[in-house]
């Protein structure tokens, strides 16, 4: 078995911890009401998303999403928080010094030994949900299910489904695609991103996301036989049997979208083995990006 699977059949266990121990991380966490920005790299920026969308959307507040390095450096908000699985990202830690003395900052990470431990104002430490793949599984799903929680967001039926995502097969055909396009709406429009990243990272396989309802708007025209269209969460009228009537193949959404998500990294690991690849060793890809002055 690969780091990443290893890691991905653990997200049950990890879910239930954070969600259990979100109550005493609240102090570092951002309060109703406060303007919040959500900010990380990779696929912490495409988690940061549904957390903006999630907390914005119930809400608690005005919360914005950026990847570190595109920030808006003129925009007030009250806090900022970073999520960083490795502590060590270039980009993330450079805005944290940026941010030091003018707005609050929180960092999310997995390991205490690393210099985000000292640049954030405050800290939430996952240690148990760190990683040894350079393919992020465990430590975004948990980060989001912290957040979740947190919002008062999160039940039990997210774990239930998650099992359920590791042990039910993958939809016939899925495999062989060619091609994946993942959809969402709201916060899962993040996850449809992170979907495809995952995808991209451990299979180097083609695959695009999209809002759901901007999917008509020019990217189904791909749609054919051989490729498959995911979506996450409850899809627009109509667009399950469009996608049919081209030839591609249809994945609806039955489960919690996080444990879609989950889902979708089996798929990523499977293609991977499909194909002769290893998905603890993308290509051209390091844990953390850490840039030289």
């Amino acid at each position: 078995m690969t780091h990443v699977e290893d890691e991905l059949n653990s997200q049950p266990a990890c879910w239930i911890r954070a969600a259990e121990e979100a109550g005493r991380h609240r102090a570092a966490l951002p309060d109703p009401g406060e303007r919040v920005a959500v900010v990380g790299c990779g696929t912490s920026y495409f988690m940061a998303q549904a957390v903006a969308a999630l907390r914005e959307g119930s809400g608690r507040g005005e919360t914005d999403a950026f990847a570190a390095s595109e920030f808006p450096a003129g925009r007030s908000y009250d806090r900022v928080v970073a999520l960083t699985r490795s502590g060590t990202t270039t980009e993330v830690l450079q805005l944290l010094a940026e941010l030091k003395g003018r707005t609050r900052t929180t960092a999310v990470t997995a390991d205490p030994g690393t210099p985000v431990m000292k640049a954030a104002d405050d800290l939430v430490v996952l240690d148990y949900a760190d990683e040894r793949s350079v393919v992020q599984t465990r430590f975004a799903t948990t980060a989001l299910t912290l957040l979740r929680a947190h919002l008062g967001l999160h039940t039990g039926a997210a774990v239930t489904d998650a099992r359920t995502a590791l042990t039910s097969p993958l939809p016939q055909g899925l495999v062989e695609c060619t091609q994946f396009t993942f959809l969402g709406r709201g916060w899962t429009v993040g996850l449809a991103n992170e979907a495809g990243l995952k995808m991209r990272e451990a299979s180097l396989s083609w695959t695009e996301a999209y809002p759901a309802m901007e999917y008509r708007h020019g990217p189904i025209s791909i749609t054919t036989a051989g490729t498959a269209t995911w979506m996450f969460g409850e899809a627009p009228d109509g667009l399950a049997e469009q996608v049919r009537a081209t030839g591609g193949l249809w994945v609806g959404s039955g489960l919690d979208p996080l444990a879609e998500l989950v889902r979708a990294q089996r798929l990523a690991v499977a293609v991977a083995a499909s194909r002769g690849l290893d998905p603890d060793r993308p290509r051209h890809l390091t844990r953390s990006v850490i840039l030289a002055p």
